[in-house]
């Protein structure tokens, strides 16, 4: 669903995948082999949304802010399922974990990590390479290069996503019986700690 506001008319880079029920509304900039998700609200209104090449914003997000301000997602920003992104800025390659809240004015560095249900209160500035989480969010430790590169795995996934959906993704009546062979699908990423285990 994509919608006009005022003057304002999305731009969205035609390599990127946007679902249906999604909304992006207004001043809203969208780059190459993005993905945004089933119920995301990306809500250009009030100011302006740039979110750049490879990012990914999952189910349920939603990314506002106070009028006059812009967001920004730099590239690879990695937007966890259910986060509330609301005038921040999130640098190169950052990933913000499921459910956070990033509020208004703040800077999270490059290459950081936000944990899952963290609150980051208005106007914190992150460095970069940090590990943040709780409520209210502190930082707990760096960012190693195992880390990040497990992050970056992650969302190379999600940066190919949008070419196997314009590929595969279709409405369909659903099937009344489950079928005789069911067909696999790949274990190719796992939980940094299952990744950890792996390598031993």
């Amino acid at each position: 669903m994509i919608y006009q506001f005022k003057k304002h008319i999305p731009v969205i880079h035609k390599s990127s995948f946007v679902h249906k029920t999604a909304s992006v509304i207004g001043n809203v900039e969208i780059g190459k082999n993005v993905y945004i998700g089933p119920g995301a609200a990306i809500r250009g209104d009030w100011g302006k949304i740039i979110i750049e090449d490879g990012c990914n914003v999952q189910e349920n997000c939603t990314i506002h802010m106070f009028p006059g301000t812009t967001v920004i997602l730099e590239n690879s920003a990695h937007i966890g399922h259910g986060a509330i992104i609301h005038g921040a800025h999130i640098k190169r390659n950052s990933l913000i974990g499921m459910n956070a809240v990033i509020m208004d004015n703040v800077v999270i560095g490059e290459e950081c990590i936000v944990g899952a249900l963290s609150f980051v209160k208005e106007g914190s500035v992150i460095p970069n390479r940090k590990i943040v989480v709780g409520n209210p969010a502190k930082i707990i430790k760096d960012v190693t290069d195992e880390i990040i590169n497990w992050k970056s795995e992650g969302t190379e996934l999600y940066q190919k996503l949008p070419s196997e959906c314009f590929e595969s993704l279709k409405e369909v009546e659903p099937l009344r019986s489950k079928p005789k062979f069911e067909i696999p699908q790949p274990k190719n990423y796992f939980t940094l700690s299952k990744s950890k285990t792996n390598k031993k």
